[in-house]
């Protein structure tokens, strides 16, 4: 019996190889699946009276207001809502990592790693793929490295995180269930600039 517990997200849909107008281009955008990470969201209490301040995630403060996000090499911790956070991390043990930090009487810690699809958007056109389907304001001013948003892609609730801008690379979470036709949905916005699939 095989173990499909193992198929990511994207496993039918994510393709290698060059797509869309590509030839002669040396800029091409970069799409990949992402994969090896954990996903957690932790919201506090409303009774809870613990100053977020004093409280680090590996070594990380909580932001305290949209749209920013805290990080180091292993881990993002990203600005989810009042008193909600999302931690993002390669870590294998950040389970354990939140949970030393956040004390169950104060915050609801929910792993969310199985329950979504994540795609890489690398390249100087990465913006211009999302203004084709998300209402966000893009101008550079507003949304800029190490900023997190919610918002909708064609209908489909997603998360960026904005990781570089040299290249620009964003990070983007779509509900699992939604991946296939979101993953499509980017690649399809990416053809007129032409795309390489990693």
């Amino acid at each position: 019996m095989s173990n499909n517990l193992n198929i990511s997200p994207l496993h039918f849909d994510h393709k290698l190889g060059l797509f869309g107008d590509h030839d002669g281009k040396s800029d091409l955008l970069k799409i990949s699946e992402l994969q090896g990470f954990f996903i957690f969201q932790v919201a506090k209490f409303k009774k809870s009276n613990v100053d977020i301040n004093s409280i680090r995630i590996d070594n990380l403060n909580l932001p305290s207001e949209n749209p920013h996000v805290t990080s180091n090499d292993q881990t993002r911790v990203l600005w989810s809502g009042p008193n909600v956070w999302i931690v993002i991390s390669k870590k294998t043990d950040i389970n354990s990592v939140i949970q030393s930090s956040c004390n169950v009487n104060d915050f609801a810690i929910t792993d969310l790693s199985h329950s979504r699809a994540a795609i890489k958007l690398e390249g100087q056109k990465s913006l211009d793929v999302l203004k084709k389907g998300s209402p966000l304001n893009f101008n550079e001013e507003v949304f800029k490295i190490n900023n997190c948003a919610s918002t909708t892609y064609n209908g489909i609730n997603i998360l960026i995180d904005y990781i570089n801008n040299n290249p620009k690379t964003l990070h983007l979470y779509a509900l699992r269930s939604f991946g296939g036709s979101f993953y499509h949905s980017i690649t399809d916005s990416a053809l007129e600039y032409g795309y390489e699939g990693v």
